[in-house]
């Protein structure tokens, strides 16, 4: 029986239009003949991201079909190859937007995906040129429709997300000058902590020669963390991920900041060209330029974890403002302090590649009003490093150290300086 899906048949896809018509198309030039050399699907709560990676740009049209529900991905230009046969096997059971994916030749220059859904979905599309090893990509963000979604306990995730695609992402955020919720931290309410596994999803990060990846790595870590905080009576934890899904950077100090943490700390492992560079680093923010050649060239990978990801543009102010208040300077005080602390405990079981906290402009420490660090937890890069970053008894060293380190920055007196 013919899979009616890809039959060219203007009278029926008139009429699935009809129904749930969402026709668009790409700005592409005219059409070339392509092919896909990669395809990825990153299941997560949040949404769903499929990406298609080809040698040129692909231009593109999509429209749902209802019963069954599907999402219809024509690529103009293109014939199937392997990569684009094999899709179905890429989609994972656990997957909670997608059911299955199905390729097909639909017409003589037309390829098709269809993508069989297990509820209602609000796709998102980027095309991103070349970055990082990436060729151009077309990205297909399925996130839950409006109505359809199911609560996520003392996560706000989802609707930051939203607020982000709408270009909006400080439309639901605290005041500033509210800071983090009232009482003293430790004493008349639990001390919120933010932790940040660096990258995720679309960007691995930093690899090591093993093939070690700096996303799986770093969320190990901070699950440890989680578990060490989580015991603590007078603390609360909460993760910007805790899945391998990319978030990017502006949504992550939004979480922190409609959470209300006391503290964020964003937990990453370093890599450099050179293999014999090693040992551990705290960074704090810099308004006024690095403090070092190593920490400029840090933050602007770290910065560009956005352009591999793929992201849109949200208009959001934390990342792309240059002029900071009293409120910023103080929390840079802070992290400072908050950094000591960490990167003495860190030294106490790894090598430093520094001895005093480093700064530069980190995009994802840019919260106004929340001492935020970023702790580099080794080179990735270094092979005996890597090597050790792989064990679950140096991640659980490394969760251990940081902890310390937030207990002594408030057995320090460490509070933020505007409160």
């Amino acid at each position: 029986m013919p899979d009616h899906d890809f039959a060219p048949s203007r009278r029926r896809l008139l009429k699935g239009a009809a129904a749930t018509w969402l026709l668009s198309l790409s700005r592409a030039g005219a059409a070339a003949p392509v092919a896909l050399v990669a395809v990825r699907i990153w299941p997560a709560t949040s949404y769903t991201r499929m990406t298609l990676e080809s040698q040129s740009v692909l231009q593109y049209r999509h429209f749902m079909l209802r019963d069954p529900l599907r999402l219809v991905v024509d690529i103009q230009g293109m014939h199937l190859n392997a990569i684009m046969r094999g899709v179905g096997a890429l989609v994972k059971e656990q997957d909670p937007y997608i059911r299955g994916v199905r390729a097909g030749q639909f017409d003589g220059h037309t390829a098709r995906l269809v993508v069989e859904l297990k509820q209602p979905v609000e796709p998102r599309f980027l095309t991103l040129p070349p970055v990082a090893g990436f060729k151009h990509r077309l990205v297909m963000d399925l996130y839950p429709k409006a109505g359809s979604r199911g609560a996520v306990q003392d996560d706000p995730l989802l609707a930051l997300l939203e607020d982000y695609n709408q270009g909006d992402l400080a439309r639901n955020l605290p005041p500033e000058s509210q800071g983090p919720r009232a009482g003293k931290a430790g004493r008349d309410r639990p001390i919120v902590i933010m932790l940040d596994p660096g990258h995720g999803g679309e960007d691995p990060g930093a690899i090591g020669k093993r093939r070690t990846r700096e996303k799986d790595i770093v969320l190990k870590i901070a699950r440890h963390l989680r578990t060490l905080i989580e015991r603590e009576a007078h603390m609360k934890v909460y993760m910007t991920r805790n899945e391998d899904v990319f978030i990017p950077l502006q949504v992550r100090v939004a979480k922190a900041r409609k959470l209300r943490a006391d503290l964020f700390v964003s937990i990453h492992a370093d890599a450099f060209t050179d293999r014999s560079a090693r040992g551990a680093s705290v960074f704090a923010l810099s308004t006024k330029g690095a403090t070092s050649a190593a920490a400029r060239f840090l933050a602007q990978t770290q910065n560009a974890a956005d352009e591999i990801g793929g992201v849109g543009k949200s208009g959001d102010r934390y990342l792309d403002h240059t002029l900071f208040d009293l409120m910023q300077t103080a929390t840079i005080t802070d992290s400072l302090k908050f950094g000591r602390q960490v990167l003495s405990r860190l030294g106490k079981i790894a090598h430093l590649h520094k001895n005093t906290v480093d700064q530069a402009g980190f995009a994802v420490l840019k919260a106004p009003d929340i001492p935020s660090i970023l702790v580099e937890t080794g080179f990735i890069s270094n092979i005996d490093e890597e090597r050790r970053l792989a064990t679950s008894r140096y991640q659980r060293q490394l969760a251990e150290s940081i902890l310390a380190g937030i207990k002594g920055y408030f057995a320090a007196g460490g509070v933020l300086a505007h409160r």
